[in-house]
């Protein structure tokens, strides 16, 4: 894509302005800081309890009672998925993205947490193992598991090639949800919600600052662990795009399914831990 040249001369001072140092917007020496040796102590002696198995090009609801861990497995290739999180008993606090991404950046890790939605903002999940936490950041900028892509939508592929294709991540999801809440699509769709590109290899280019995927480094026994700091409702997509190497919306591309995985901890192996409560600011907005 050819860049637009800019309208206006720079002023005298332009190097000066460029120079200028960044702060981070969100210090974050304030938040709680999870337990990660008790959660890894505990983990130790869970015991599996279930298995979801999620298709390719489809999506799996799945719940996890707090004090609970997730795991989410490559099994047969490389496969990236879209993963939404809310509270199991009131689907309006889910997975902020958004605030996420502020809080940890664009690409999450061992440590990192899933924050929820206003009012509520506090932490639903911690991850705890992360198989590819080695990868880091590659020479064009690129990093896994991120929260700055959307989820791809019927929507945008829509707008971009015409046509209504219906195994997007957003469409898996909202088949999938549908289902388990037994209600029309339409009454779903709401709920959906931006992701957690679970394996997907993305960043921005450097000159058009555009979102850009690439093949991911994922393979058969990868995987990127959860402890669930609440009751927590789960739906995992399995991206169409297969592991992103080329398109994210497609019928052509090599997909495998993705395994979920759930233990139990073992009794009084979490007894210092407590759930995070909600926000505590007292909604008043100064009115």
């Amino acid at each position: 894509m050819k860049l637009k040249l800019p309208d206006h001369r720079p002023p005298r001072d332009a190097a000066q302005r460029r120079a200028v140092a960044p702060v981070i917007c969100y210090p974050v020496d304030g938040l709680p800081v999870p337990n990660i040796a008790l959660y890894r102590a505990a983990r130790k002696t869970a015991r599996k309890i279930t298995e979801v198995l999620v298709p390719p090009r489809d999506a799996k609801v799945f719940q996890v009672p707090a004090g609970h861990y997730f795991r989410i497995n490559s099994v047969e290739g490389p496969q990236v998925g879209d993963l939404n999180l809310w509270n199991l008993h009131d689907l309006h606090e889910r997975f902020y993205s958004g605030k996420t991404r502020a809080l940890h950046g664009t690409h999450l890790s061992v440590s990192d947490r899933i924050w929820s939605s206003h009012p509520y903002l506090r932490p639903i999940a911690t991850i705890v193992e992360d198989t590819l936490d080695w990868y880091g950041f590659d020479e064009f900028g690129g990093s896994v598991h991120d929260v700055i892509g959307t989820r791809c939508d019927p929507y945008t592929h829509n707008l971009l090639v015409g046509g209504h294709y219906h195994h997007c991540c957003h469409s898996n999801l909202t088949r999938a949800l549908a289902d388990y809440l037994d209600c029309p699509a339409c009454d779903a769709e709401p709920h959906i919600h931006d992701v957690l590109n679970v394996f997907m290899c993305t960043g921005f280019t450097r000159d058009t600052g555009q979102y850009f995927m690439k093949a991911s480094p994922v393979r058969p026994g990868d995987y990127l662990e959860f402890f669930a700091e609440i009751d927590l409702l789960g739906a995992l997509s399995t991206c169409p795009g297969g592991d992103c190497s080329s398109e994210h919306s497609s019928d052509t591309a090599t997909c495998h399914p993705l395994m979920i995985e759930l233990f139990a901890p073992t009794e009084n192996a979490l007894r210092d831990w407590s759930q995070p409560p909600v926000n505590g600011y007292d909604r008043t907005h100064g009115v």
